[in-house]
């Protein structure tokens, strides 16, 4: 179990004003005065430092950070530039990529300097609203060149993920809406940024109702900890606010429920031993790291009293593609009788795609397989296979939980209808929503039964 170097006091605070703070009164009274997009365009680089790190409120600009403490989302934003934390540097250094284009995007997608599907779609959709800024003075079919071959790149960054092509095809919508060959070059690029902006804005309320709705399925015992265990890492790294399986252990820890995380160190790229132990750690959260294998012999012991995995993609039947292992963890849950969660936002559901058949599934290079930060592990020219995802059959999952509500079986109606209600809750024009943070859990919608 992790000890946290942290003070306790201080973790208990950052917690606090993680989640009341961020998601309540410095954005959505933000959002009142001179409009969500704005504030998030002005303040989001403050509030991912004073709130999330709070070590780094001083600093704009932090190469390298001995020992990180507190909460970081993936990204930050500042003056024409979109700082990204280099996750492969984690856990021993916290180091930013300075991104400020959407084909730098894009480089920081494939090489996992970002990765998480919800976080890689915000970040595009801000590097492709960064290439606008970088044309507003472009001739106009110049200009659509450019950013079409812009969006053609990110959409192909990482194929599997829903949420990336979901982020670009909305900031595109937004260019076709003023005119993709208008001559007002200002216009369009204040358009994408609005877009972009309202994306990150809706995913900082969407995630914090996800984590109120997974806390509310769970069943904690009386004379112990509840014992979840997670796999790949699904927490502010990966998502860019709360998290999303993580999200909802962080609400229990939060809420003061006993709580304690297997973690799977998730081979090859150990996202669980390297991230995900170190955002729990972070927050104090109790927590162990073991071998993918172990999970069977866990389960059988009963000593796992539930497991939340993210997504990837989950296609109109509910089939769920998510990082490789995960159809594994679903096989055991189901053998012994373990509720399996996904947990994923409305913008990872593909509903144009029928099953889990037709999901891409990204092979990545063989050497993050026989390799660990450089040292070799495999005899040199040995073969590797090194899918980057697995797909969940439906019928292998307890439910899926929405910021609309827990969808179960059957998935493709309840699906449907969280779409439906997503689009209608933010409006034809996804306009912000300013609501106050409560501690009553949100409305569900009738997916949640």
């Amino acid at each position: 179990m992790s000890t946290p170097d942290a003070d306790p006091d201080a973790a208990d605070a950052g917690r606090r004003r993680f989640f009341r703070e961020f998601a309540g009164e410095l954005i959505h009274g933000a959002a009142g005065v001179i409009g969500a997009a704005q504030a998030l365009q002005h303040a989001s680089a403050e509030a991912a430092s004073a709130i999330l790190d709070p070590s780094s409120v001083a600093a704009t600009a932090r190469p390298e950070i001995a020992a990180p403490t507190g909460f970081r989302a993936a990204f930050r934003e500042g003056p024409g530039v979109l700082p990204i934390v280099d996750q492969r540097q984690l856990p021993d250094r916290l180091e930013e990529f300075a991104t400020r284009s959407a084909a730098e995007v894009s480089y920081a997608i494939k090489e996992m300097i970002i990765r998480g599907a919800p976080a890689i779609g915000q970040a595009a959709a801000i590097g492709l609203a960064l290439t606008g800024n970088k044309n507003r003075e472009a001739r106009p079919y110049a200009r659509r060149a450019t950013l079409r071959g812009a969006a053609n790149l990110l959409r192909n960054a990482r194929p599997t993920a829903a949420n990336l092509r979901w982020a670009v095809d909305r900031v595109m919508a937004a260019v076709d809406e003023v005119g993709d060959l208008s001559e007002d070059g200002n216009a369009i690029a204040d358009a994408m940024r609005a877009e972009a902006d309202a994306i990150v804005y809706e995913a900082t309320d969407d995630h914090g109702r996800m984590a109120t709705f997974g806390l509310a399925e769970l069943l904690f015992p009386e004379d112990r900890p509840l014992r979840i265990l997670t796999h790949c890492n699904t927490g502010p790294l990966a998502c860019g606010q709360y998290g999303t399986a993580l999200g909802v252990v962080q609400a229990a820890h939060h809420a003061g429920r006993s709580v304690h995380v297997w973690v799977d160190e998730t081979r090859p790229y150990l996202q669980g031993a390297r991230l995900t132990a170190w955002e729990l750690a972070q927050a104090g959260v109790p927590h162990t790291v073991i071998p993918d294998v172990a999970a069977g012999h866990l389960m059988a012991r009963g000593e796992v009293d539930a497991v939340l995995v993210g997504a990837d993609r989950i296609v109109a039947n509910g089939d769920t593609a998510n990082k490789v292992g995960t159809y594994t963890l679903a096989v055991l849950a189901a053998r012994h009788d373990v509720p399996f969660y996904v947990v994923a936002p409305i913008s990872s559901i593909d509903l144009e795609t029928p099953d889990g058949a037709a999901i891409p599934i990204e092979e990545r290079p063989g050497s993050e397989v026989v390799t660990i930060r450089g040292v070799r592990i495999a005899p040199p020219d040995t073969e590797v296979r090194n899918p980057a995802f697995d797909v969940t059959p439906a019928e292998l999952i307890t439910g899926i939980v929405t910021e609309e509500g827990v969808v179960r079986a059957p998935f493709a109606e309840g699906l449907a209808e969280a779409v439906a209600a997503a689009a209608a809750r933010w409006g034809p024009s996804r306009p912000p929503l300013a609501v106050a943070v409560s501690d009553e859990a949100p409305a569900a919608t009738e997916v949640a039964r």
